[in-house]
């Protein structure tokens, strides 16, 4: 149990399914009270009735598309005035799509980044005020390998993660001192509905499943850390090692690599 969550109001984005829910569901049975922002408000209803019937706590639903700035603004306006301030964010919402820069449609391409990058600085953005002035916050980033390690058929996705990354280790450099945690969440391939939308032809699934994480472990993972100074969360360890060979022999490794690369 973490202890240390115990009463405090964590928002999560992204929160109707996969990693979100899970989050959302660990937080819960540690007893924290949730705030859960998603497109789907039937499937975060259908998820805050469960959490409340099951752990007495209190959560609140939100239907947000975090690729919007005005409507994150009027949601996070709306969530202080009803709710009060947060205590820790999650900035899980996101998505990715595979193709080529050559193949690759610019209007899914404009949605990753305003999804990705925008929609997760302005939710930062908006909370940061209040965990400053209390002296007491933690904002999670869920972010990728794919901030660490590009790969063919991820052009863009990997460049939304790289900026997430860079964003989230200047942001820890900044709260340094006024007692607000920042962590950057660096998963592989993650069991979810993700790649419902971001492989399309289905191969990739078919050459990693037996890779793929566990999101009801690495959502136990990120709970633990919740109000702790964990910097960064890698899972698996092995794809973090090879993140961090390939920061070393980028020219190595691409080269060796190239044939894994090209299996999505």
């Amino acid at each position: 149990m973490n202890e240390r969550i115990k009463g405090k109001t964590i928002a999560v984005t992204g929160a109707s399914g996969g990693l979100g829910m899970e989050i959302a569901r660990q937080a819960a049975k540690n007893g924290a009270n949730l705030i859960l922002m998603a497109r789907s408000y039937d499937k975060l209803s259908a998820l805050r009735d469960e959490l409340m019937t099951k752990y007495s706590i209190k959560a609140h639903v939100y239907s947000l598309d975090v690729s919007k700035r005005e409507k994150i603004e009027e949601t996070f306006k709306k969530i202080k005035q009803e709710v009060g301030p947060i205590d820790i964010l999650v900035n899980n919402a996101g998505f990715g799509v595979f193709d080529t820069v050559l193949e690759m449609d610019l209007d899914e391409a404009e949605g990753m980044i305003e999804t990705n990058v925008l929609g997760l600085i302005t939710c930062t953005k908006l909370v940061l005020p209040d965990m400053v002035s209390h002296r007491s916050g933690h904002i999670i980033n869920i972010a990728s390998q794919a901030g660490k390690m590009a790969t063919p058929k991820s052009s863009v996705y990997s460049a939304t993660k790289h900026a997430v990354l860079g964003f989230t280790n200047s942001l820890r450099m900044e709260m340094h001192g006024r007692h607000v945690y920042v962590t950057s969440v660096n998963p592989g391939p993650i069991r979810t509905n993700f790649f419902n939308i971001a492989d399309k032809e289905g191969t990739y699934i078919k050459n990693i499943d037996r890779l793929m994480i566990d999101p009801v472990k690495l959502a136990g993972r990120i709970v633990d850390a919740m109000m702790t100074g964990k910097r960064e969360i890698n899972a698996p360890g092995w794809m973090n090692a090879g993140s961090k060979i390939y920061s070393l022999f980028p020219r190595t490794f691409e080269t060796l690599g190239r044939s894994q690369f090209n299996k999505k």
